[in-house]
């Protein structure tokens, strides 16, 4: 854990403060109501925790998200406090706003109401101000049993990801997806070690049940995501018993590991396009962060808009402002780029891998792919080994129609949100461990079916 101040340590005790709860105030205590913000930043699967101080007013030496009264506006005080409290207000982008926590502390005479966020951070180094005794990152379960303010956990749960949040996401890839299932795991997991399940919910020995019926869950959420399917699997396949507190063990790892396979297929990829023209689409991370590499990046991307939801427009925005030469180009003059400019690689990312070497992508992908054949030019899938599935046919996905037609006419619409590239089309798939070709993959396939025997 990072720390600054002292050790960093969050005190595992109760998990909660004597002072929580709907305590009545002394006889003759007037209960003042006070409107604070509780914003909990994330970086690779951790959150940050501070401890307060002896400068604040209330609850000094108790751990902590980043906090402070809202007065008027709590989007602009949660962003303040961010800047005042870590100084990391450049390095936040908001995920979810929660509904707000109240409760009444009577030894203090206030009733809270707590303004719960969940910022993604994409830095750690934290310069915390006078009020910030020391922080440290760590999993958010760590919340259930350390010595924090009141009702931190119940904020926290607020804002966290969940099976339902996973299943309605159409913004992000696979690989983002996947990390956010392997959180709702660890977090639920690590909610029933902690004895803090219902009685309307099946628990079965040390919460192994219910632990079990959420990995279930996050299975069907998203049954097109292959690198979901084999991370949630792994982190089931992992817990060394059937307990929550060891899925909670196994879930947190595997967010790690995760990450690394990720960051690592993305440095294979950046080797491969280092001082080329490049041409890709849609959004993947793995890609992005390939094609922004500092140390070798490409001379030039060529950035498909991707439509109807034009993600490819902030992939360009994001790798221009990285210094990478880009040129944004409409969906259907990809075929013509690949004929009339000097491409020498088209790079894509993939939502799943299939076992014979093909790849299930944004719309767009098979048509790329073709054109980019008759023209000689070579296609790279990048993604880590994780997104490669066991089943030999993936049911793609769908947008809604009013995403491409919203008028009044009798028009049927269809709007796909993958379509499927043949491995005939795809030159190399390049992974952490290695670039693989379609026998390459069918083997990891092979190894990733084992994963799946934890359901019986």
């Amino acid at each position: 854990m990072t720390t600054a101040g002292d050790t960093g340590a969050v005190d595992e005790r109760d998990g909660r403060d004597d002072r929580a709860g709907d305590d009545e105030p002394e006889t003759g205590t007037e209960v003042r109501e006070r409107h604070v913000v509780t914003v909990f930043l994330r970086n690779g699967g951790e959150v940050l925790l501070l401890r307060r101080s002896d400068e604040v007013g209330t609850y000094a030496g108790l751990w902590g998200g980043v906090s402070g009264y809202a007065e008027g506006d709590p989007d602009a005080a949660a962003r303040w406090e961010i800047d005042e409290e870590t100084g990391l207000g450049d390095a936040v982008t908001l995920v979810r706003r929660g509904d707000p926590v109240a409760f009444t502390d009577g030894t203090l005479g206030i009733h809270w109401v707590v303004h719960p966020f969940l910022f993604d951070c994409t830095e750690r180094a934290v310069d915390p101000n006078e009020e910030v005794r020391a922080t440290t990152w760590v999993p958010p379960t760590v919340i259930l049993r350390g010595e924090t303010v009141p009702e931190l956990w119940t904020a926290y749960d607020r804002v966290r990801p969940t099976v339902g949040s996973v299943a309605a996401d159409t913004e992000h890839g696979s690989a983002w997806l996947s990390l956010r299932a392997l959180e709702v795991l660890r977090d639920e997991a690590g909610r029933r070690a902690a004895g803090r399940g219902t009685d309307c919910e099946p628990e079965g020995p040390d919460g192994w049940d219910a632990v079990a019926a959420t990995a279930r869950e996050l299975l069907d959420a998203r049954p097109s995501m292959a690198a979901l399917a084999n991370r949630v699997n792994r982190a089931m396949s992992d817990a060394d018993e059937e307990t929550a507190a060891a899925v909670e063990r196994a879930a947190h790892a595997g967010i790690g590991r995760a990450l690394d396979a990720d960051r690592e297929a993305a440095a294979a990829a950046a080797e491969r396009v280092a001082g080329e023209t490049v041409l890709t689409l849609s959004r993947s991370g793995t890609v992005e962060r390939a094609l922004s590499s500092t140390s070798s990046g490409p001379n030039r991307v060529y950035v498909a808009e991707s439509r109807p939801a034009r993600e490819g427009v902030g992939v360009a925005e994001r790798l221009a402002s990285e210094g990478v030469a880009v040129t944004v180009v409409t969906d259907a003059a990809v075929a013509h780029v690949l004929a009339e400019r000097a491409i020498d690689r088209v790079v894509v990312g993939a939502d799943t891998l299939l076992p014979d070497g093909s790849v299930l992508n944004k719309t767009g992908t098979r048509g790329a792919a073709i054109a980019a054949a008759n023209e000689g030019v070579p296609v790279d899938a990048v993604a880590a080994a994780d997104k490669i599935a066991t089943a030999a046919t993936v049911a793609g996905e769908t947008g809604p129609g009013e995403a491409v037609y919203d008028g009044d006419a009798a028009i049927d619409v269809e709007n796909p949100t993958f379509d499927h590239t043949p491995a005939a089309f795809v030159t190399g798939v390049v992974t952490e461990r290695a670039v693989l070709d379609a026998d390459e993959v069918s083997e990891v396939a092979d190894e990733y079916r084992a994963l799946s025997a934890w359901q019986g």
